[in-house]
């Protein structure tokens, strides 16, 4: 980690230094979208004026080079809650306190004015809360669901980012980490090849997609109930293709699917395993003159998938000891989901979101979270009327549920890669979340963030359970 933090220090000083030539600098009106291990990045912006900086280094607008960098910290605690049984995958009863840190150095090269190369490292370390089991919608979405793999720096994205003009005219865009261009063909075609996370893409969100500005919850930050492809740092290998327009756009997606659930090894094989997903935007607004949008996302996972059903019946016939849905030949078997995402523009300062998801329930939590349904809504309000415009304030609820044959299997003893209270008396987990961001002094930002969780893990017979929080981020 040591070796990643000098790396990073070291090119973004030149980069700083740059700035005065124009040859390798970078000037962004926004913060870089944020990276995190399972999830994604965002649009979330901040200042625009030079006199209050949101990065430690200024970005240029033109330059063919990208260099940036984040390290976000997450402290989070809980205290002893009610729990009349514990089992292998709970939330912890007794009080426990943890610490994560992700760090990524963004790079990027601008081979042509429509053609872009993207390559990120990122080293994530520390831990969750009862090593991130006991719940659907987990508290800390930077935490590595695998504490094995340790902290040392590996590659999060190399990706090959090709733009076809469809029309002459062009719209302004913010620079960014995944795409570097300042100007974009109001039509177009985008091509992206190579490693990323599947969540940069699909089901973003400008008020709840961001763990290091905004919230922290992983079923808020995106659809619970969307389990897209992923290793277990959140990232995979695939082809994206999207056609945008003045008002609307459309994106399809096949990525590789892990080996195991949960598992870092991806399969390439696709004959064994592959996902699709495809999305439709609509920039539409409710209100004259701000913006919203309406995104509807379906998605459909082949891999060596259990199913619950199975699972339960093979336990009652006396062939396993307990549920077990990995005890199964290999068979290549299909789940599939939907999603509707929106968000609205209020005022200047205040925006609102919601989200709804579905799976079928049926076959095995794969690859984010065990939810087979959830909606969420909420809202974020800038600091503009108490003259910091760069802090931010947001509050979001999500109600999470699993299918019927899920629920009698986790009663029944067994586990998934996250929930396995060894019983289970059924209840929906009901998350609320919320945060402050306060713009300390350039590049740094300080988040208190608080939540309050009803049945973890689904389970009237535990909790409820507070888990404050802070979070410190560094904006290279």
């Amino acid at each position: 980690m040591k070796v990643l933090r000098q790396i990073i220090v070291a090119l973004l000083f030149c980069g700083a230094l740059d700035a005065q030539t124009g040859v390798c600098s970078d000037k962004t009106d926004s913060v870089a979208p944020s990276t995190d291990c399972s999830q994604s990045t965002s649009t979330d912006t901040a200042s625009d004026e030079k006199d209050d900086p949101a990065t430690f280094f200024p970005h240029s607008n033109t330059s063919r080079y990208w260099i940036s960098g984040q390290s976000n910290t997450v402290f989070q605690a809980h205290p002893a809650f009610h729990a009349k049984y514990t089992g292998p995958n709970s939330l912890l009863p007794r009080g426990e306190y943890k610490t994560s840190l992700v760090e990524t150095l963004y790079l990027g090269f601008q081979a042509s004015k429509n053609t872009e190369l993207i390559f990120d490292v990122e080293s994530a370390g520390g831990r969750g809360i009862s090593q991130a089991t006991g719940l659907g919608g987990f508290t800390n979405l930077d935490v590595v669901r695998n504490p094995t793999l340790g902290a040392a720096p590996y590659i999060a994205r190399v990706m090959l980012h090709q733009i076809v003009p469809l029309s002459e005219s062009t719209t302004e865009t913010t620079r960014g980490p995944l795409s570097l261009a300042a100007q974009l063909p109001v039509r177009r075609l985008e091509l992206r090849v190579g490693k990323f996370g599947t969540a940069d893409f699909f089901d973003t969100n400008s008020v709840g997609s961001d763990s290091h500005l905004q919230f922290l919850n992983w079923t808020i930050d995106n659809t619970g109930a969307y389990d897209y492809a992923a290793d277990t740092r959140g990232y995979t290998y695939g082809a994206i293709a999207e056609f945008q327009d003045r008002s609307w756009g459309l994106r399809f997606g096949e990525m590789l699917m892990p080996k195991v659930a949960n598992g870092i090894d991806l399969e390439w094989n696709l004959h064994r395993a592959h996902a699709e997903n495809i999305e439709l935007e609509l920039r539409r607004s409710l209100i004259q003159g701000r913006n919203g949008t309406l995104r509807l996302l379906s998605y459909f996972n082949h891999a060596n998938m259990g199913v619950y059903r199975q699972a339960v019946q093979n336990f009652l016939a006396g062939l396993t000891p307990v549920p077990d849905i990995t005890v199964h030949p290999f068979r290549t078997t299909l789940k599939y989901g939907f999603g509707v995402n929106a968000e609205q523009e209020i005022t200047q300062a205040f925006r609102l979101f919601a989200r709804w998801g579905w799976n079928e329930g049926q076959h095995e939590s794969y690859a984010y979270t065990e939810v087979d349904q959830t909606v969420s809504f909420g809202g974020d309000f800038r600091g503009i009327k108490w003259g910091r415009k760069n802090d931010k304030i947001g509050i979001a609820l999500a109600s999470n549920g699993i299918s019927k044959d899920h629920q009698l299997y986790l009663a029944l003893g067994g586990q998934g890669f996250l929930l396995g209270d060894g019983r289970l008396t059924y209840g929906r987990e009901d998350i609320i979340e919320g945060y402050y961001t306060a713009h300390v002094w350039r590049g740094a930002f300080v988040s208190p963030d608080v939540q309050h969780i009803w049945h973890p893990g689904y389970n009237r017979d535990r909790g409820p359970v507070w888990v404050p929080g802070m979070r410190l981020h560094l904006e290279f």
